[in-house]
């Protein structure tokens, strides 16, 4: 169990003010290598699922989205199809390095005119209330320290009658798939981190990390705590993958 003065940093206890430090680490040490990890390690299957995320998110023409732990900007190149050049895209993400990734990709892709880029702390936003018509999370709400926080956050900087989407790793469904799971996240990714990126340790934190992540009903429920209404979640591969979706009105 943690407290307020410990967290969890995968399966170790330790001192809450030390995690974000942790974490920073870990995506310092992958940021080169992120792009091509993930599509290895779901077998490209991660691009469905972000497709699906913005789909749900019903991100209409001329709207305002906060990609938040955007990272290299897989979901800003998604939602900028979306918003065009009447919209605008802020990609945050508190780690520079894979900030710049993001940034650079964007870049390169001809991109840029209507996309900001911003490091910040989810936890404590640095945006107005009610700016934003959609704020995205994917796969960065399990390396917050206090979640709670940072959905009160994303509450906040949203325009009533906006929307958060949280695409994160959740539980998944039938002891086959989580035997399955389990073996594949804790014996084949280290090894790939470890070929690929040098850094196997980085890779197993993150199948800890996965662990330790609420569930689709405790997330559900943390979000209703956070003030969202309608909340709901699809689970995407057996559960593996889960889509969160609440309302601010």
């Amino acid at each position: 169990m943690s407290d307020d003065k410990t967290t969890h940093f995968g399966f170790r206890q330790v001192p809450a003010d030390e995690k974000a430090n942790l974490v920073r680490e870990v995506f310092d040490s992958v940021a080169g290598k992120y792009d091509l990890m993930n599509d290895l390690m779901s077998f490209g299957v991660h691009r469905i699922w972000k497709r699906i995320a913005v789909q749900l998110s019903n991100v209409r023409y001329g709207q305002r989205v906060l990609d938040l732990a955007g990272g290299t900007g897989d979901m800003t190149l998604l939602y900028q199809g979306r918003v065009g050049d009447r919209g605008e895209i802020v990609l945050a993400d508190i780690n520079a390095a894979m900030l710049r990734q993001g940034r650079d990709r964007l870049i390169d892709e001809g991109l840029g005119n209507n996309i900001r880029y911003v490091q910040v702390n989810a936890e404590k936003l640095p945006f107005g209330t009610a700016a934003f018509d959609c704020v995205c999370i994917a796969f960065g709400l399990r390396n917050v320290t206090h979640k709670d926080a940072a959905l009160a956050s994303i509450f906040r900087v949203l325009k009533p009658g906006g929307r958060a989407i949280i695409l994160e790793f959740s539980q998944p469904r039938g002891e086959v798939v989580r035997k399955t799971y389990d073996f594949y996240s804790f014996k084949v990714l280290p090894l790939l981190g470890r070929m690929i990126a040098k850094d196997g340790d980085s890779y197993r934190y993150l199948a800890e990390s996965i662990r330790m992540h609420p569930n689709q009903e405790k997330l559900k429920k943390m979000m209703e705590t956070a003030g969202f209404e309608r909340c709901d979640y699809f689970n995407l591969t057996q559960g593996i993958v889960a889509i969160h979706r609440g309302y601010k009105f």
